[in-house]
């Protein structure tokens, strides 16, 4: 895929996404950054000035906790892992984004028998 064939993504999903990544395993914020890029095909690039932002704001809100430990390039760095409060925000956001998804299907005709 091309660079200029990226968009800018929804508010409001990055931190969903983030969710979803260190749902699957600790990572550190790079970390994070490349396996969006790769899941989505390079789709989904977040840059370190939303993406640190984000990683602050969820582990406030106590979704995701953090510690300092080395990293595959021998340097310390900051793994975020999921909380229990952060599981059961994943899944109500994965809730929403299915209902979401099915009433655009069926907006655009593709929800029809």
């Amino acid at each position: 895929m091309k660079p200029n064939s990226r968009f800018p993504i929804p508010q409001g999903t990055l931190d969903m996404f983030i969710l979803q990544i260190v749902s699957l395993e600790a990572a550190h914020g790079y970390g994070i950054a490349q396996r969006l890029e790769q899941i989505s095909r390079s789709v989904v690039q977040v840059n370190q000035g939303s993406l640190y932002p984000a990683l602050h704001r969820l582990e406030q809100k106590g979704w995701l906790k953090a510690k300092w430990r080395e990293s595959e390039t021998g340097r310390e760095a900051k793994f975020y892992e999921l909380t229990a409060a952060g599981k059961k925000q994943l899944a109500a956001e994965k809730d929403s984004w299915a209902k979401l998804a099915g009433a655009v299907r069926l907006i655009f005709g593709e929800g029809e028998p």
